[in-house]
């Protein structure tokens, strides 16, 4: 028995070992121009998930009913903030979003609001690592994060939902005047 956990350990030391001198060497892309290996993005979704459905809020959410002032008070924020990554309701992606390694999601032709509002509240508050997305908790205040994940959840894909006026005219304005 001895000599199968001897044999056991010589194997994750050697699988360690192996994994020291790839990284070491540059042997594991470090390229922001290169498609991820499956390895990395199954374990980088894996681990989004479950830290998400472990840690979003859930609902009854804070800072509601959501009114038109909320949703044009978060499509300002969002224009402000998140619309160089994530685009507007007119135009092509930037030139910084077309040059994120994760590409970021283009709300305007793939919208976030069959996402529950915590899950877009977690992303924004906390961001996702090894993505360009940032954690906006020390920037932003808990309603103004809230006030984006409403403005998200409720209709930014083209033509899904009628948005209040002021938020439409944010969302569909290249600088969110």
């Amino acid at each position: 028995m001895g000599r199968f956990f001897s044999g056991v350990l010589a194997t994750l030391v050697a699988l360690a070992a192996a994994a020291f001198v790839a990284v070491w060497f540059g042997f594991v892309p470090a390229r922001a121009d290169a498609p991820p290996p499956a390895l990395e993005t199954w374990a980088a979704h894996r681990a989004l998930d479950a830290t998400i459905d472990r840690e979003q809020p859930q609902p009854p959410y804070p800072y509601g009913p959501v009114t038109d002032a909320t949703l044009a008070a978060g499509a300002k924020l969002y224009m402000a903030n998140c619309s160089v990554c994530h685009g507007s309701g007119v135009g092509e992606a930037s030139n910084v979003a077309r040059g994120l390694y994760v590409r970021a999601p283009q709300f305007a032709r793939h919208g976030v609001d069959d996402d529950p509002a915590g899950e877009t509240y977690w992303k924004i508050e906390h961001g996702i690592r090894f993505t360009g997305m940032p954690s906006y908790a020390g920037t932003l205040g808990e309603e103004q994060i809230w006030q984006i994940a409403y403005f998200l959840k409720n209709g930014t894909e083209t033509g899904t939902v009628k948005m209040p006026a002021a938020a439409e005219k944010a969302w569909m304005s290249p600088h969110g005047d």
